[in-house]
Order: C-alpha cells, then structure tokens, then sequence
C-alpha cells in the first residue's frame, strides 16, 4: 500500500499519479519519482533514468519532471486539492519540487479543459496534413506559454526555417557518429512490450531523401518503404519554447510550460511532436539562441500541425514510481 496525500483515497492517488506519469519524456524514458506523505507530494529526478549522452546537463530530464509537475497538480486540482509548488534550484538531492496544500493552483474552467486532455496528449512522429494552424490557435498556444513565465516563439520567416531544418540535420548526423549516443539510442528505442522506451507503433516512417526536416527514426532497420503520399508536411508550425534565463529552477519551469502548451495543442485539436536534436548538440541550441535574437534560452523545438490518431506509449507503473525509502533513490548532483 502506498501512502495516500492530502486525504486522497488510494484510488484517487493512483490516478493523480498516472496522470504526472502521462508527461512526456526524452525517449520515453520517464525520469521521474514520487515521495508521498499524508500532507506533501515531494517530486525526484530518478537518475538511473536519465541519458547522460544525449541529455549530458540533465536539461531535458528536467523538462520532464517539470511536464510532471505541471500534470500532477493538475489531476489534484480535479479531486478537489489547491497546491503550493515550491520548486527547487540546483538540488544536490535531484529534488525537484515539494507540493503542498494551499490557496494556489485549484481548479477552473482553462485547466479543467487542460487536465481532459492529459489523457490523450500524444508525441505524434507521423506526416502531419498540409493545413495551416490558424492565428487564433497560435496566439492561445503563445499565451498558454506566457500563463507559465515563458515565451513561445513562432518561426515562420522562411530563411530562418531554413536554418532550422539545415542545423536539424547537422545536429542529427554530429549524434549518429558518436558511438556512445547511438549506443544509448538502441537501448531506448525500437522496442516492443516494455513499459518505457519508445515502442515501433510509435516510430513514425523511415526516413526519406526527399525530407526538408530531419525527424528522428524511432523504429527498426529494414522497415519496408513508407506508402506514396505519406510524406512529411514541407513547412510545419515550427514553435521554441524559451525561457527568460537558463537556470535549473528555469528548466524546470519551462517543462511546466511545455506540458502546458501540449495539452493546449491537443485540446485544439493539433499534433505535435519534437526537433530535440536542435537543443541537445550545444553549439546548435546557441545558434537557435542567437537567430531568436540572443535575450532568451531555448528550451524545446515542437512541430506542430493537424495529424491523425497515434497510439499510446507504455507507462511504468504508480508503484514502480513511488519512492518507500529515498536511499534507494540513490540521487547524484544535476548541475
């Protein structure tokens, strides 16, 4: 039996935290652990989890814990429990953040609609359909951004998407000649009947020559051909997630705004997906810095776009997650 927080009955408990469990992470790899105690939620970073090649400072494991967070109080705002987040900063423990009960994030109708949709939030790898995302939506994606201290920059200039997709694959070919990394990558991806990692009904198609951006290929080799017509959109709403600096307790925020945004898309009825590789391979996440004007800190690359139904990935259990004693976590610095 786990302990159940804040007068939650152990139902209720188990579907709060499979709602924090819905976030997405790097390859699926799902860094995240929970401490209950009957009056506070304490969120970890789980570092047996954590891909130390193609996330080396622990950036997009905090991403990920923060898309948590922000799905976690979420699903006790629908059962009727208010939180105060109190989020660490270059935590030696990989704490991440405490929750606790308070007059802060409660329930309305905005996020009512957001925490409906956690549960069909998808990372969506397939050819989006060749239909512009309206101004309106992309304002309420720009303002669901701001709602979390974070900015959302649209890159519709066409030289500037341009850069994007060349630097997509640069960054993508500098990864797949590091032995290291694509040994990391095998481990997490292709797979099938795991409970993490990134399954093949999940992959997307093989990739093309004739693709203008270089998406990853989360699938298996020797896959047959993707079908006449199944190509990738040539200009998708290309959007970076900035932040104001680039802190750890800044990460962390803009994981909150990240999973914000997603749930957005998804309630409007968009897809979207990651250009992880723009942030991962340094010397490209500076030049992406410096083409948005070199005064924020980009955070996440999302393609978004109108797309049809792709399945779930697996998901560790509530139990897996949950944490009896914090030794066992066996928690390493994440500066």
């Amino acid at each position: 039996m786990i302990t159940t927080p804040f007068g939650l009955t152990a139902a209720q408990t188990n579907q709060v935290l499979e709602a924090a469990g819905r976030a997405p992470s790097l390859h699926n790899s799902q860094p995240w652990a929970f401490r209950l105690s009957p009056e506070r939620i304490e969120l970890y970073v789980d570092p047996m989890r954590m891909l130390p090649v193609s996330d080396p400072d622990g950036r997009e494991t905090r991403l990920a814990c923060g898309a948590a967070l922000f799905n976690l109080r979420l699903a006790l705002a629908r059962h009727g429990v208010s939180t105060i987040a109190t989020v660490s900063s270059e935590s030696a423990t990989g704490q991440v953040a405490v929750l606790e009960a308070g007059a802060g994030f409660g329930m309305t109708p905005d996020r009512a609609n957001l925490e409906r949709a956690i549960a069909h939030r998808r990372t969506n790898r397939q050819p989006f359909f060749d239909a512009e995302v309206p101004s309106g939506h992309r304002l309420t994606l720009s303002r669901a951004a701001e709602a979390e201290q974070t900015s959302l920059r649209m890159v519709t200039d066409p030289a500037s998407l341009a850069d994007l997709a060349r630097w997509s694959h640069e960054a993508h070919r500098a990864q797949q000649l590091d032995p290291a990394w694509a040994a990391e990558w095998t481990s997490w991806t292709g797979r099938d009947h795991t409970f993490d990692g990134v399954p093949v009904s999940a992959a997307g198609p093989a990739p093309a020559p004739q693709d203008v951006w270089t998406l990853r290929d989360f699938g298996r080799p020797g896959r047959d051909e993707r079908p006449a017509g199944r190509d990738f959109e040539e200009r998708p709403l290309v959007a970076v997630l900035c932040t104001y600096s680039d802190s750890w307790r800044a990460q962390i925020q803009a994981g909150q705004a990240m999973e914000r945004v997603l749930l957005q898309a998804t309630s409007l009825g968009l897809a979207a997906s990651f250009l992880s590789q723009l942030i991962e391979v340094e010397p490209v996440r500076n030049r992406v810095r410096d083409l948005l004007g070199g005064q924020v800190h980009p955070q996440a690359v999302l393609r978004i776009g109108f797309g049809g139904p792709v399945p779930n990935t697996p998901r560790r259990s509530v139990q897996d997650c949950v944490l009896q004693d914090l030794a066992l976590l066996d928690p390493v610095p994440l500066a």
